[in-house]
């Protein structure tokens, strides 16, 4: 009995450990794909990787968005102009008190 259980941990064991070293292998190519294809795109840029380019784009991104905030402070705006002015609750409930 003792023999069949040692084999079976053994087993047991030496599966987990061919498991392991095939995920870990999977793990180094996908970070190794991924390493590649991250200097790939940094390469191809003329100006590196911190370059005039990235810059650009975040200049655009940042008046895009305050274009975006314009056009509804407009919104906004209009709506506020559009709504009528309400007698408060409180002047109108005294005033029906004294009649």
């Amino acid at each position: 009995m003792g023999y069949v259980l040692r084999v079976r941990l053994a087993s047991f064991f030496a599966g987990a450990a061919v498991a392991s070293s095939a995920g870990l292998y999977i793990l180094y190519k996908d970070y190794k794909l991924a390493h590649h294809s991250i200097s790939d795109q940094s390469n191809s840029s003329e100006e590196g990787r911190y370059g005039h380019s990235l810059l650009a784009k975040a200049f655009d991104y940042f008046a895009a968005m305050k274009r975006l905030h314009d056009s509804l402070d407009t919104r906004v705006s209009a709506l506020e102009k559009l709504k009528q002015p309400e007698t408060p609750r409180q002047e109108v409930e005294a005033t029906e008190e004294l009649s």
